[in-house]
C-alpha cells in the first residue's frame, strides 16, 4: 500500500463526482477546462453536513476555478430527519448521501473524520472529550497534509467556546491546531509515507454579521482584518447565478429541511485573517499564491496548451479541443509524481469524455451479488463525436479478465457488449466502511489509514475501457452499476454492491416486557444467492430462553425472503441484554441485516449491521389501551409503544372529534407543528377532546419553522425556547412528587432517569401560565435549572401534556425508566 494506493485513493476523491451518468453542456465543459488551468487547493472546515457556506464553495469552485473540498468532522448522525425515520448511523448514511449531491451540485470535494456526532454538546470541552481530540486532531492534520491547502477557512469562530454548538466552535479550534501542526514532521510520523508535511499559507474565519450579534454591531465593528468577496458572481456559460447554484446545492440537505430559495445579485462575503498575512489587495484572499500551473515544476507549457485550448474553445462543437486536450493529457502524464498529477489526469480525461459525448454504460442484471458468485453485465458505448476513436479491450478489475475488442466507434453508433464476470470469492462486502467495528460513543473505528476521511466506501469492482482517440491510447474507468427504469421515474441507476449469501434481521429493535408473558420475536431471512440452505437460531443471555430453539431455512431464489417466529420468554428479574439472531450455513456464519435507504435525491444505500435487538425486562403497568398519533418529523415512539401493549393507530390531524374521543390518548410526534400545516385549523378540535377527558401529549417542537403562531399551540400559555439539557446523566430533580404522572400507574423512582441516551431533552419551554404543573428539573453542568421539560395542565376533564424530553430516542433505545414515566403520562385520569 505505497504511492500507488495513495494515487487511487485521490482519483476516488474526482469519480465521486465526475463518474455520474449525464452528459454535461458545451458552457459546463468549458468551465471544467478553466478549472484544470488552475493549480490552487483551499480547504473549508465545519463540524456537520449543512454547516458549510455554499456560496462560499460554489464560489471558489465556480469562478475562481479552485479545487475545494469541504471537511465536515462528522455525518450528521446526532440529529433529526424531517424525510423519513431513520436516526442515528443510519441518517449519518443519509446526510453523507446528501453532502454528496450538495457537492455534485456547487462542484466541491467532501471528506469527513471519524469523530461521531452524538448529539448536541454546549461546550467545546465536552465535545473533545467524547470525540477523543488526539483522534479527530490527526484526521485534520492527515486532510491538511494529503490535500496541501493553500487556503484553510474555518466556518466557526475559535476564540468563542461555550456561545455555540460545541461541536462547531470544535471544529474551529481542531481547525487551528491543526494549521499550525501539519507542518511538523515529528507530529504523526506513520502519516508520512503517504504524505508530506504540509503548511497552508493562510488561514481564514468565514465570518459575518451573526458573529457579532447584531448587523448594527457589525456596521460598526473594525474591519481592517477583513477581506471582502462578492459571490453573487453571474455565470452565463452556465446560465445561473452564483447564489442559485448555492441555494440548489443547500437544497440538497432535505432531512434537515434546508431547502433555499435562490437569490441573485451582490452578494458579500467576509474572511477574517486567522494565520498568515493579510493581503494587500482585501478583496483577494489569494493575493501573493500562484494559483497556475507555474507553480508545478514544467508545468508552464501545460498551462499555455490550456489556455489556447481556452482561446479556441467551440461551444457548437466541444469535441473539437480533443486533439489538443490529449496533448494536455499526454503532459501530465509525463510529469514527475506529485500531488496534482492523479486529480489533473482524472480531470482532463474526464473532459475529452465529456467533450466528445462518449457514453459508457456498465449494467449488472441485479443489484447486488455475492463474492464467488457468477453475473451478467451489459455494455453500451456511444461514440456522439466525430472524434475518431477505437474501442481496444475492456478490463474488469480486480478480477484480472479482460475482452479484446479492437472495435472502431462510428460516430452516434450504439455498441453493446454482454459477458459474464464471477466476483472475487475474497472481496469486500461494500457497506458503509466505517459502520465495520462498532463505534464507540464518539468515535468511529477506523483502522485503514487510507480510508479515513473519504465519503463512501471505494467501489473495487469497475470495468476500465482502453481507446486509442486519434492515435493516442486514453482508459476510462467505470463502477458497475444496476438500472432499471420506474414507470413513473424514467431510468433509474444505483450502485452495484457486494453483499453477504444471507440476510438475517430481527424485525423489532427492542422489547420490552412488563411481565413474564413470552413476545413474539419474528426473525427474518433473505437468501442473497440461489440455493440457499442453513439454520437460523439466536443469541440468548442467561435467564432469556426461546421456542423453538431454531428453525431450519431453505430458500430457492436469491432475494427471497421467509419470516419465522421465534417466542421470547423473559428472566423473573429485572434484565437489560442484547439478543442476536445468526444464520449457520454449512459453517458459515451469517449475522447481518441488510438495510436499504431509499431516497429520490439520493443514490440508493446497502447497509450491512449487525442483526441483534434488545430485551427488557421492567417492572410496568399501564392504563387504557387505545392511542391516536400523528406522525410529526418522523419517529420510532408509535413502534415502542406497542411493544408494552398499546394499540397505536396513526391518524391524520384533522380526524373528527366524534373518532377521537375513542382513544385513551392522543400523541402528537416530534416537530409536528413545525410539519403540518393542518394543525393550525386542527387545533381547536384537539384542545376539545382535551376538555372532554381525553389526555394529549405533545412532544417538542422547534422555535422556528413553525406552521402557526407559536401563541396558537397550546391550549394555555407556554413560551418554547431553545434551551436543552444535553448531557444525558444530567440530575433529574423532581418537582411535583405528588402528581399522579410520578405515582401512577408506576411509583416512579431515581434509577428510572439512569441509563437515558444522547440528551435529557430540546426546545425546553421557559415561560407557562401557572396553569400548568413543572414536574422535572435538570440541567446541564455550569448552567441555571431548566423545570419546563415536563408541563402538564388539567383542562376540563382531561389532561394536556407538553414535554421536550426526548422519548423519541429513549424508547426505541429500549430506557426503561423512559416507558414507565411515557406509561403515566398516558394514563393520567385513568388511575381513579
Amino acid at each position: 500500500m505505497k504511492k500507488s494506493t495513495f494515487l487511487i485513493f485521490l482519483i476516488s476523491l474526482v469519480l465521486s463526482k465526475v463518474d455520474a451518468q449525464s452528459q454535461k453542456t458545451a458552457g459546463q465543459i468549458f468551465s471544467d477546462i478553466q478549472k484544470l488551468n488552475t493549480v490552487g487547493t483551499v480547504l473549508f472546515v465545519a463540524a456537520h453536513p449543512d454547516d458549510e457556506n455554499t456560496r462560499m464553495i460554489s464560489y471558489l469552485s465556480n469562478e475562481k476555478h479552485l479545487d475545494i473540498t469541504y471537511l465536515s468532522l462528522t455525518r450528521g448522525d446526532g440529529g433529526q430527519n424531517l424525510i423519513g425515520s431513520e436516526i442515528r448511523e443510519l441518517l449519518g448514511i443519509i446526510r453523507t448521501q446528501e453532502l454528496l449531491a450538495a457537492r455534485r451540485v456547487d462542484g466541491g470535494n467532501q471528506l469527513f473524520s471519524r469523530a461521531n456526532d452524538f448529539g448536541y454538546s454546549k461546550h467545546p470541552d465536552e465535545t473533545l472529550n467524547i470525540w477523543n481530540k488526539a483522534e479527530v486532531l490527526e484526521d485534520v492534520i492527515w486532510t491538511i497534509r494529503k490535500l496541501q491547502p493553500d487556503v484553510v477557512i474555518n466556518r466557526f469562530n475559535h476564540r468563542t467556546p461555550g456561545s455555540t454548538h460545541g461541536h462547531h466552535t470544535s471544529s474551529a479550534m481542531l481547525s487551528v491546531e491543526a494549521f499550525n501542526m501539519a507542518g511538523s514532521p515529528r507530529l504523526f510520523p506513520e502519516q508520512l509515507e503517504h504524505v508530506k508535511p504540509w503548511t497552508p499559507t493562510r488561514l481564514f474565519l468565514n465570518t459575518s454579521w451573526w458573529f457579532y450579534g447584531s448587523k448594527e454591531n457589525f456596521a460598526k465593528a473594525d474591519k481592517s482584518n477583513l477581506c471582502t468577496v462578492d459571490v453573487g458572481t453571474f455565470y452565463p456559460v452556465i446560465g445561473k447565478s452564483n447564489t442559485e447554484i448555492a441555494a440548489e446545492s443547500r437544497s440538497m440537505h432535505k432531512c434537515q429541511g434546508m431547502g433555499r430559495t435562490p437569490t441573485r445579485g451582490s452578494t458579500i462575503e467576509y474572511l477574517e485573517i486567522l494565520e498568515g498575512d493579510m493581503p494587500a489587495d482585501k478583496t483577494n484572499p489569494f493575493e501573493g499564491i500562484d494559483m497556475s500551473w507555474n507553480r508545478i515544476k514544467g508545468g508552464e507549457r501545460i498551462g499555455e496548451k490550456i489556455g489556447q485550448i481556452l482561446k479556441n474553445y467551440s461551444l457548437q462543437d466541444p469535441s473539437l479541443s480533443v486533439p489538443a486536450l490529449l496533448e494536455v493529457h499526454d503532459m501530465i502524464y509525463m510529469m514527475p509524481d506529485n500531488k496534482w498529477k492523479a486529480k489533473k489526469l482524472a480531470a482532463v480525461k474526464e473532459i475529452i469524455k465529456q467533450s466528445m459525448g462518449l457514453y459508457i454504460d456498465v449494467i449488472m442484471e441485479s443489484p447486488y451479488s455475492s463474492p464467488g458468485q457468477t453475473q451478467a453485465l451489459d455494455i453500451e458505448i456511444t461514440n456522439r463525436s466525430s472524434v475518431k476513436s477505437r474501442l481496444v479491450k475492456i478490463e474488469y478489475l480486480p478480477m484480472g479478465q479482460d475482452t479484446m475488442i479492437n472495435s472502431n466507434l462510428t460516430e452516434n453508433e450504439v455498441y453493446n457488449f454482454s459477458k459474464l464476470i464471477e466476483i472475487p470469492a475474497d472481496m469486500d462486502y461494500t457497506s458503509p466502511y466505517w459502520l465495520n467495528d462498532e463505534p464507540e460513543l464518539g468515535m468511529y473505528k477506523v483502522e485503514d489509514l487510507l480510508l479515513r476521511g473519504l465519503p463512501e466506501t471505494p467501489r473495487a469492482l469497475k470495468a476500465r475501457f482502453l481507446f486509442e482517440i486519434q492515435g493516442a491510447y486514453i482508459s476510462f474507468e467505470k463502477a458497475l452499476e444496476y438500472k432499471y427504469t420506474d414507470n413513473v421515474k424514467g431510468e433509474i441507476y444505483q450502485p452495484f454492491e457486494i453483499l453477504p449469501e444471507a440476510f438475517v434481521s430481527i424485525e423489532e429493535p427492542a422489547f420490552i416486557f412488563g411481565n413474564q408473558d413470552p413476545k413474539p420475536m419474528t426473525v427474518n431471512v433473505k437468501a442473497g444467492v440461489d440455493n440457499f440452505e442453513g439454520t437460523v437460531q439466536l443469541n440468548l443471555p442467561e435467564g432469556w430462553s426461546t421456542k423453538p430453539a431454531n428453525y431450519p431455512v431453505a430458500l430457492g431464489r436469491k432475494g427471497q425472503s421467509q419470516t419465522f417466529e421465534f417466542m421470547l420468554y423473559p428472566p423473573n428479574d429485572a434484565s437489560e441484554v442484547e439478543i442476536s439472531a445468526y444464520i449457520d450455513a454449512n459453517g458459515k456464519t451469517y449475522d447481518r441485516s441488510l438495510t436499504l435507504i431509499e431516497y429520490d435525491h439520493i443514490p440508493t444505500q446497502s447497509i450491512l449491521l449487525p442483526a441483534k435487538s434488545k430485551a427488557v425486562k421492567i417492572d410496568l403497568q399501564i392504563n387504557g389501551d387505545k392511542i391516536a398519533y400523528i406522525m410529526g418529523a418522523g419517529d420510532e415512539v408509535p413502534e415502542s409503544l406497542e411493544q408494552i401493549g398499546y394499540q397505536v393507530d396513526i391518524i391524520d390531524a384533522n380526524t373528527p372529534l366524534k373518532t377521537l374521543v375513542e382513544y385513551d390518548a392522543l400523541i402528537l410526534g416530534i416537530r409536528a407543528y413545525n410539519t403540518i400545516q393542518e394543525l393550525r385549523f386542527a387545533n381547536e378540535t384537539l384542545f376539545e377532546y382535551v376538555k372532554q377527558g381525553g389526555t394529549m401529549i405533545v412532544q417538542y417542537n422547534t422555535t422556528w419553522g413553525l406552521k402557526m403562531s407559536k401563541d396558537e399551540i397550546p391550549p394555555l400559555p407556554l413560551s418554547i425556547s431553545r434551551k436543552r439539557v444535553s448531557d444525558e446523566h444530567a440530575e433529574i430533580r423532581v418537582l411535583a412528587e405528588n402528581h399522579p404522572v410520578m405515582k401512577m400507574p408506576n411509583k416512579l423512582h431515581a434509577g428510572d432517569f439512569n441509563n437515558w441516551v444522547q440528551e435529557r431533552g430540546l426546545y425546553f419551554p421557559n415561560e407557562w401560565s401557572e396553569d400548568y404543573t413543572a414536574i422535572l428539573s435538570c440541567n446541564d453542568k455550569g448552567e441555571d435549572p431548566l423545570n419546563g421539560g415536563l408541563l402538564i395542565a388539567e383542562i376540563g376533564e382531561g389532561y394536556y401534556v407538553y414535554t421536550g424530553l426526548s422519548f423519541f430516542r429513549e424508547l426505541p433505545a429500549g430506557v426503561p425508566g423512559a416507558y414507565r414515566l411515557f406509561a403515566n403520562m398516558i394514563s393520567l385520569g385513568k388511575n381513579n
